[in-house]
This record gives C-alpha cells, sequence and structure tokens, in this order.
C-alpha cells in the first residue's frame, strides 16, 4: 500500500508538544506520514482506510545498544561459572565471538531481528564482534536488516584482545561499512566506528581509530565504565579515567554512544555532556553481570542525553524500560525516585539519539517523519490521556501484546503474523542447526 490512513487508535506519538491524541487519524504515503488530524478531517477518497479501533497506536521502539552476535548464546550451559564481569568476558563472550562464521553473523542477527519486529522494534543500534571472520562481517549483517525489514545502525568491536593484525582488520572494516552507509541513500542503514571498551585498546590503537574517525567524521560506539574493572586497568595503565582518555585522543563527539557508563565520575559526565555525546544504559545486562546500576538520575541532571538499550539481554524495549525503572528506585533507595529519568530514556532520548543517525522526526509520530509505527492491543481500565499516558507506557502497555509492526510505511508484522516472506519454522531450524554447530566448537 502505498497511500493509506489509520483511524480509531488513541494515539501515542512521543512528541512533546501533542504526545498524546484521541480521536485522530494518521495518513501515510510513499513511507511518511503525511497527516496527522482529526479523523473527520483526514477522508481521502484515494486512500485505504485501516480501522485500529480497540489500539494504541505509537512510534516503532528504539534500542539504542544491542549484539545481535549474542543470539546463538541461548541457552548454551558450556561456559565456566565467572565470579566477575572479566571472567564473564573470558569464560563467554570472548570464546563465543572467536568461533562466529559469517553465516552465523547473518543468522544470529536475522533472528534478533524477527524477534525484535515481534515485540515492536524498528530501529537497533547494533555492535558486532566476530574476530575470526571480520572482512565483511558487517555486510552480513546489513543484508539480515534488509531482509528483515527495519533499521539498524552496524559497527565492527575493535580490540587489540586477539592481536594487531585483527585490530587492524576490524578498523579497516568499520572504515569501509562507514564509507558505504554514512552518506544515508540506504534508508535501512547507517554506521558508527566500533570499539570494545578502552581498557582492551592501548594508546597506539586509539591514535589509529581517532585518525579514521577524523577523516570520516562519524561517531564512535564504545561499552564505557562498564565495570569498575574498566576503569581500574585504565587509571593503572594510563593514570586517566576511561573518557578522559577517549576525549584525549578527541573520540567523543556529538554522534557518539558509550553503553553503560556504571562507574563513571561526575567530571566523566560533564565531559561526554560537553561533547554532546550520548551514554546508554543497559539495566538488565548491569544486573545480571553484577556490576552494577548506572546513576541516571544524575546523568540526567548533568544535562546528558540518556538513551535506552538492551545489550541483547531481550529485544523487547518496554520490558527493559520496566526493570530500568525498578533499578533506578533501588539506585536512589527511592521508590518514586527516576520516573521522568527513565521514562525519558526510551520515548524521548532514543528518538533524539537515533535523530542523529536518520534526521529529525525519526522515532516520532509527527508530519514529515518516517512511518516506523506499531499498533497494540491495549483496551485501558482506567483513564488514558495527556497526563497519564507514560504511566501507561510503563504499567500497562509493556505487558500487552504488539499486534503490527510497520517501518517506512511497509507493513512487517499484522495480527501479529510475520509479513516477510520467510517460512519462519523453517528458518529457526536452521538457527538451530547453526547454534548447535557453534556450540560443539564452544
Amino acid at each position: 500500500m502505498e497511500k493509506y490512513i489509520i483511524h480509531g487508535a488513541d494515539i501515542l506519538s512521543f512528541d512533546p508538544a501533542r504526545a498524546y491524541l484521541s480521536g485522530h487519524a494518521l495518513q501515510v504515503e510513499n513511507g511518511i506520514i503525511t497527516k496527522i488530524a482529526p479523523c473527520d478531517e483526514l477522508k481521502d477518497e484515494h486512500c485505504e482506510f485501516i480501522d485500529a479501533s480497540g489500539k494504541i497506536l505509537m512510534p516503532g521502539l528504539i534500542n539504542a545498544h544491542h549484539h545481535f552476535y549474542s543470539t546463538f548464546v541461548t541457552g548454551l550451559g558450556k561456559a565456566a561459572p565467572s565470579k566477575s564481569f572479566d571472567e564473564v568476558l573470558q569464560n563467554l563472550w570472548w570464546r563465543l565471538d572467536k568461533k562466529l562464521l559469517l553465516q552465523d553473523s547473518y543468522m544470529s542477527a536475522l533472528i534478533s531481528l524477527l524477534n525484535a519486529v515481534k515485540k515492536g522494534c524498528t530501529t537497533i543500534i547494533d555492535h558486532h564482534a566476530s574476530p575470526y571472520h571480520i572482512t565483511g562481517s558487517l555486510h552480513e549483517v546489513a543484508q539480515a536488516v534488509k531482509d528483515a525489514g527495519i533499521r539498524a545502525s552496524l559497527c565492527y568491536e575493535v580490540s587489540d584482545r586477539d592481536g594487531l593484525p585483527r585490530r587492524d582488520e576490524g578498523i579497516q572494516e568499520n572504515a569501509d561499512f562507514i564509507k558505504a552507509y554514512q552518506g544515508g541513500e540506504d534508508p535501512h542503514l547507517r554506521a558508527l566506528f566500533g570499539m570494545h571498551a578502552a581498557f582492551t585498546l592501548s594508546d597506539e590503537s586509539l591514535g589509529k581509530i581517532a585518525a579514521v574517525v577524523s577523516e570520516l567524521n562519524c561517531g564512535i560506539h564504545i561499552h564505557a565504565a562498564e565495570a569498575q574493572s574498566d576503569q581500574d586497568y585504565n587509571i593503572k595503565h594510563y593514570g586517566k579515567h576511561v573518557v578522559e582518555r577517549l576525549r584525549d585522543f578527541d573520540l567523543i563527539n556529538d554522534k557518539s554512544i558509550l553503553a553503560h557508563g556504571v562507574h563513571l565520575t561526575p567530571k566523566e559526565m560533564l565531559i561526554v555532556a560537553d561533547q554532546g555525546a550520548a551514554i546508554v544504559t543497559n539495566p538488565q545486562s548491569n544486573l545480571n553481570n553484577a556490576v552494577g546500576i548506572a546513576d541516571v538520575c544524575k546523568m540526567a541532571e548533568l544535562g546528558i542525553t540518556v538513551g535506552l538499550g538492551t545489550d541483547a539481554m531481550t529485544v523487547n524495549m518496554l520490558q527493559e524500560l520496566r526493570v530500568g525503572l525498578w533499578a533506578q528506585h533501588l539506585k536512589q533507595e527511592n521508590p518514586t525516585a527516576g520516573f521522568m529519568e527513565i521514562a525519558s530514556t526510551l520515548l524521548f532520548n532514543n528518538p533524539a539519539i537515533a535523530q542523529k543517525y536518520w534526521g529529525a522526526g525519526h522515532g516520532t509520530l509527527v508530519e514529515g517523519a518516517a512511518a516506523d509505527m506499531i499498533l497494540v492491543d491495549y483496551d485501558p481500565h482506567t483513564p488514558l490521556n495527556a497526563e497519564s499516558w507514560m504511566g501507561h507506557v510503563i504499567y500497562g502497555l509493556a505487558e500487552a501484546n504488539v499486534s503490527a509492526t510497520i517501518c517506512g510505511g511497509n507493513i512487517l508484522m499484522w495480527d501479529g503474523e510475520l509479513l516477510l516472506g520467510f517460512d519462519e519454522a523453517e528458518l529457526r531450524a536452521e538457527s538451530r542447526a547453526l547454534a548447535g554447530a557453534l556450540w560443539e566448537r564452544f
């Protein structure tokens, strides 16, 4: 359908100027939202009318930090028990990523993407690693993104840990992909420069990366102070905190994403705010790895745009939002603290982050924005209005079913059924076979 009107649903636009709209309809033409107006003003006889009564129409959700490649770890029980975050990396993730083949990178991404469509996520900012199959890995992931029909910003995780030749190959993979996609011609794909973390990159490596970032005028995507061990290593070996070290190489700019930030100091937070970079909090992952809880309230107070990611723990952004709120209550030791700070991560800040790459309006339902939308089955039992809508998102909509997912005006799922042309049972069987072979190599 090139042109259609959705009516009958209550609209949550994620636009602070008019966040909640009742009795309105939304028109889509050639993948763009062309009009939002009262229903009696939208009666174009050349449009197909879609009745969404009893549903909520809201923007497609954005995941600001994810790892497609970790999809194949579900159920894996072969990793040794770990008593610290560093051991988790060594015993699980750094063993897994070494075993990934190019076909694994494609399939793990595609399965994660299809699951994301089912949960109403239409934009994902991903961070990839496959150190023994680097060259071409981002193009494999990119193909999965195109096949799934949603949008993603991709990068390759550069690190020193597998040797300097692989470091250099990772730098080249990032550079090639950024050159291919940063121009914006492909509506589905964008690119950042990926780095694992400061503690796995020498000053020489940061210098080489900084030269490429400067040349390409791009942002970075890096894990920053996820655990205290990251800070301890950088202080011991370089005499600087994580963000100070990155800043001294001019690696933090307004296009950059620092994931986690659990152990950043207030001084580092001020540096991030001054540079206009974003911090993306991942509460479920941080709780799972026992590394702590990011002080989102302090970050917001200091003027940082704090986004929300899942770090591959889930593809359900509304579930992540709920956990983020509970975690912030615990962090602040106050059961009423953090509501607006956490709600803003998904509802306002993730769109603001994505708009740096996809342009104004992305992640919101406003005229002129891409028609990335979801319909959620939700018949509220308490008043839903301009004052209560955010509470409904966290305490009600988070447990409701996503019935339809639309990206660029294309309907990817309707009534809970994927419309992507895949035989899903066959695809999942192929995924199980690839994952099983990976587990044997693990």
